[in-house]
C-alpha cells in the first residue's frame, strides 16, 4: 500500500497535529476552522503531506501551532499545559492526519469533502472507534462526491445521459454506473475520459 510517507513517522504525525489543533484553540484561542484554514494556506500544509521530518518529527505540536500563526500574524509565545484529557480537537487532528497518510490526498482535498465543521458533528460517535471507521466514512464522503461531480457537470453541459452516451460512444450503462458510484471514473481508459471532458466541455482533471 502506497501512503504519504514512510510509516515511521506516522504516530508523530498524528500526535503533533492533534497537539497543534488543541493548542491552537485551547492556548491561542483561535477557532478551529479558522486556523485550519491558516494552516491549509501556510506551507506547512504542504510540508506535512509529504512527510518533511523537519516538520513532523522536528517540531513539537505547540511549536507547529505557533509557526502557522506566526505566518499570518505576531504573536506571543503563549505556555500551554497538555492535559490528559483528549480534547475533540485533538482526536480531530490525530484522525485527519491519520487519513491524510493512508489516502494520499492533500488536506486542501478532504477539507473539500470533509470540514472541519462536519468533522466536529462526527466525534460523539467515532472517537472511541477504532481509526478504520472514520477512514471508511470519509471514502464514502469522496465517493458521493465524485458522483455529484459528474452528474454535475453533465447538467451543466445541458446534455441528457443518453446525448452524453451517443457523443462520445461511451455505453449509457456505464454513463449511469459513473453517475451512481458504482464505477470510478479514474480507473477509465484515458481515450475514453477524453472524450467525456471534450462533451463535458471541462477539463480531464474536474472529472477525475
Amino acid at each position: 500500500m502506497i501512503c504519504s510517507y514512510d510509516e515511521t513517522l506516522l504516530y508523530k504525525a498524528q500526535t503533533s497535529m492533534a497537539h497543534m489543533f488543541d493548542v491552537a484553540v485551547s492556548s491561542y484561542g483561535y477557532d478551529l476552522s479558522g486556523f485550519y484554514d491558516m494552516f491549509l494556506d501556510s506551507p506547512y500544509s504542504s510540508r506535512f503531506e509529504r512527510g518533511e521530518s523537519s516538520v513532523i518529527a522536528g517540531m513539537s505540536g505547540h511549536e507547529l501551532a505557533y509557526a502557522v500563526i506566526s505566518e499570518y500574524r505576531s504573536e506571543p509565545l503563549h505556555d500551554h499545559d497538555f492535559s490528559i484529557e483528549r480534547s475533540c480537537e485533538y482526536w480531530i487532528g490525530w484522525s485527519l492526519s491519520y487519513y491524510q497518510w493512508i489516502s494520499t490526498r492533500s488536506f486542501k482535498y478532504i477539507n473539500s469533502i470533509a470540514p472541519i465543521s462536519d468533522l466536529y458533528l462526527m466525534y460523539p460517535k467515532y472517537h472511541e472507534m477504532d481509526i478504520s471507521q472514520f477512514v471508511d466514512y470519509i471514502n464514502e464522503l469522496s465517493d458521493i462526491r465524485k458522483q455529484q461531480t459528474f452528474k454535475r457537470l453533465r447538467k451543466y453541459a445541458g446534455i441528457s445521459q443518453k446525448e452524453l452516451a451517443d457523443k462520445t460512444g461511451v455505453p449509457l450503462r456505464t454513463i449511469q454506473q459513473y453517475e451512481q458510484g458504482q464505477k470510478n471514473i479514474a480507473h477509465a481508459r484515458t481515450d475514453v475520459v477524453v472524450r467525456l471532458s471534450r462533451a463535458l466541455y471541462c477539463d480531464i482533471e474536474d472529472l477525475l
